[in-house]
C-alpha cells in the first residue's frame, strides 16, 4: 500500500476523473475562468499591437535591444534567466509585432477552447516576453497578477485538443486553491497596505473624497460619483477596509458564505470598473472569483441543452478518504487496459512538477505575506528571488497611499520659441471639454506610465525627455501613442513638456461651461530641448519645476 503522504500529494496535485483526484466540482467554473482569461490575455496583447513599437521598439521611448544588451554584458549567461523574454532572438519591431499577433490567436484559441494548455503555454510565455523587456512600461501589479494567474492556470486547465468540459482531467485541487490564494492575497494585502503605510486619509476615512478625480485615467461615470456627499465617500471608504480585511475571509468559510462573499465582490468590482480605468486588473480579480462557486450552483444557469449533456461527476473524495485509501493497482483492470511503463514514468514526472512548481508559488506568496507583518521572519528567501524574475509570486498592495492632487503633463513643440502647440493625448485628460472616456480593459502604458511621472521629478522618469527626443524626429512609432501630430510637415524646433493641475468642474461649472474639467499651468517639468543641425540635441531652458509642488 502507498503511504500515506504519497496519496497527500495526489490528492493535493493529481487529477482523475473518478472524483479521487482533482475538484470534480468545479468544472463549469473552469471552463467560465479560462474564457475569461483568454478576454483578459487578447485585451492585453490587442493593446500593445498599437504600442509596442513607440513604447520598447528600436526607435521607441525605451529600446528593448538596447536594454537586453546592457543585460548581456552584466549577467553574461544569466541574462536568460533574469530576463526572461524570446525577444533575446530579436527585438525588432518585425518580432514586436508578431509576438502581440501570436499572442491575440493564442487568447482567441484558448476562448474557443481549443488546446487550452498550449493556448496557455504561448500566452504566458508571449506576455512574459514582453515584461521581461519592458522596462518601466512593465512595472505594474496588473502585468504581475495576470502572470500568476496564467502561470497557475498551465496545471488548472484541462488536458487535451478539445477538452469540452474537462471531465476526464478535473482541476487538480493546489491549482484551484492558489487561484483562490491569488484572489484573497490582492484584496487583504491591499487592505493591510492602506494601515500599515500610516497614510491618514485611510484612517480618517476620506480617501476617497477625491479617488475619483486623481486615479490614472477617470471615467465620466466617477465624476458624477465624485459630486456624491461627503457621508458616502466616507461609507465607501470604510467599506472597502471591511472587505479587503474582513469579508474576504469568507472563502474559507461553508459553501452559503462562499457564494455570498462571490455576490458581494463581483459587485464591488463592477463599480470600480464603472468609476475608473485600471486595465484590466478588475476584470481579473472579478473572475478568479468565480472558483468560489461549484457545479451544483452554476449548473442552473446552464441552458437546458447543455445542463442535460453536463458530465455527472461524483462528488471530490475527502482528505481521509484520499490518505488511508489501498492504491494497489487492480490486477484484472491492468490486463483489460494496460498501461506502458513510460506512461507511468511521463504521469508521475507530471505529478512531481506539479506539485513542486505550486508548492515554490504558494511558499513565496505566504512568506511574502508573512513579511508584511513580520520583517525579521527567519525563512529561507532565495525562493522568492529566484522567482522574481518570473512574476507568477507576487506581493500585492493597492492604494496604499492616497494621491492627493491630479497632474499632467503635457508635451509642447513650436518653431519659434514662442508659439506652442500641444500634442493631443489619446486618453488622458487633456482637453477640457471632453469627457473621460472608458477605456479599461485597454492599456495605454506611456498614459498611465505619464501619470506617475507627474507625481515626480523628471530625473526619475527618463521617459520623458526621451519622448522629447523622438517629437523632435517625428518618429512614426512614438507619435503613434498621441492622437495627432500638429507638426506633420515639419518636425518642431523646439520641444518641451509643462506640468498642468487637473480638478473636476463642479455641477455648476459644467452646467454653464459643458466642461468636465479644469486646470492650471505649474511651469515646465522637463528641460526644453533642441536638436542642432547635426542630429545632436541640446538643453535650451532648464525646467521652471522640480517636482510637483
Amino acid at each position: 500500500m502507498p503511504s500515506a503522504p504519497s496519496n497527500f500529494i495526489r490528492y493535493l496535485f493529481g487529477s482523475t476523473p473518478d472524483a479521487k483526484q482533482g475538484m470534480s466540482n468545479r468544472l463549469i467554473a473552469r471552463w467560465l475562468f479560462l474564457r475569461a482569461l483568454g478576454l483578459i490575455y487578447f485585451s492585453a496583447f490587442f493593446s500593445l499591437i498599437f504600442q509596442i513599437r513607440g513604447l520598447i521598439g528600436p526607435q521607441g521611448i525605451l529600446p528593448a535591444g538596447e536594454y537586453l544588451e546592457h543585460v548581456r554584458h552584466g549577467l553574461g549567461p544569466l541574462r536568460l534567466w533574469y530576463a526572461p523574454t524570446i525577444l533575446w532572438l530579436s527585438a525588432s519591431n518585425h518580432m514586436l509585432i508578431a509576438l502581440s499577433i501570436v499572442g491575440m490567436l493564442a487568447s482567441l484559441l484558448l476562448v474557443a477552447n481549443i488546446w487550452p494548455r498550449a493556448m496557455l503555454v504561448i500566452c504566458f510565455i508571449g506576455f512574459l516576453s514582453f515584461v521581461g523587456a519592458a522596462q518601466d512600461f512593465a512595472n505594474y501589479q496588473s502585468d504581475g497578477m495576470l502572470l500568476e494567474a496564467g502561470f497557475i492556470s498551465l496545471f488548472f486547465a484541462p488536458c487535451g485538443l478539445l477538452p469540452g468540459w474537462g471531465a476526464a482531467s478535473p482541476p487538480p485541487r493546489a491549482s484551484v486553491l492558489l487561484l483562490l490564494w491569488e484572489w484573497f492575497r490582492i484584496y487583504f494585502e491591499s487592505g493591510a497596505v492602506k494601515l500599515l503605510s500610516g497614510d491618514p486619509t485611510w484612517r480618517n476615512f476620506t480617501a476617497m473624497d477625491e479617488y475619483y478625480q486623481n486615479g490614472p485615467l477617470p471615467t465620466w461615470i466617477g465624476w458624477y460619483i465624485q459630486h456624491l456627499p461627503e457621508w458616502f465617500h466616507k461609507a465607501t471608504a470604510f467599506t472597502t477596509l471591511l472587505m479587503e480585511l474582513g469579508l474576504v475571509f469568507m472563502a474559507f468559510l461553508p459553501r452559503r458564505w462562499r457564494i455570498a462573499c462571490f455576490c458581494i465582490v463581483t459587485l464591488w468590482q463592477a463599480g470600480v470598473i464603472l468609476t475608473a480605468n485600471y486595465t484590466f486588473l478588475n476584470y481579473l480579480v472579478l473572475v478568479l472569483g468565480i472558483l468560489l462557486l461549484d457545479d451544483r450552483l452554476l449548473c442552473r444557469f446552464l441552458p437546458a441543452h447543455f445542463r442535460d449533456r453536463f458530465p455527472r461527476l461524483p462528488e471530490p473524495a475527502s482528505l481521509e478518504d484520499e490518505v488511508t485509501r489501498d492504491t494497489e493497482p487492480n490486477v484484472e483492470a491492468s490486463i483489460s487496459r494496460p498501461r506502458t511503463a513510460v506512461r507511468r514514468h511521463l504521469a508521475a514526472l507530471r505529478l512531481a512538477v506539479t506539485a513542486v512548481m505550486l508548492t515554490w508559488v504558494f511558499y513565496d506568496t505566504s512568506l511574502l505575506l508573512i513579511h508584511m507583518f513580520w520583517r525579521t521572519e527567519p525563512f529561507p528567501g532565495e525562493p522568492i528571488v529566484a522567482l522574481e524574475p518570473f512574476r507568477i509570486a507576487n506581493q500585492y498592495g493597492l492604494f496604499a497611499v492616497m494621491t492627493p492632487h491630479r497632474y499632467e503633463i503635457e508635451f509642447q513643440g513650436s518653431q519659434d520659441g514662442a508659439t506652442w502647440a500641444a500634442y493631443p493625448f489619446r486618453y488622458k485628460p487633456q482637453d477640457l471639454s471632453n469627457a473621460p472616456g472608458l477605456y479599461a480593459p485597454y492599456q495605454p502604458r506611456f498614459d498611465w506610465n505619464l501619470w506617475f511621472a507627474s507625481l515626480g521629478a523628471w530625473p526619475d522618469y527618463p521617459i520623458v525627455p526621451r519622448a522629447e527626443e523622438l517629437l523632435l524626429t517625428n518618429d512614426r512609432d512614438v507619435l503613434q501613442l498621441f492622437a495627432g501630430n500638429p507638426f506633420a510637415g515639419t518636425p518642431p524646433r523646439y520641444v518641451r513638456a509643462v506640468l498642468w493641475q487637473y480638478w473636476f468642474t463642479s455641477m455648476a461649472e459644467k452646467h454653464t461651461t459643458g466642461k468636465w474639467w479644469r486646470r492650471q499651468l505649474l511651469g515646465t517639468y522637463a528641460p526644453t530641448i533642441q536638436r542642432n543641425a547635426d542630429g545632436h540635441f541640446v538643453i535650451l531652458q532648464d525646467a521652471s519645476l522640480s517636482g510637483p509642488p
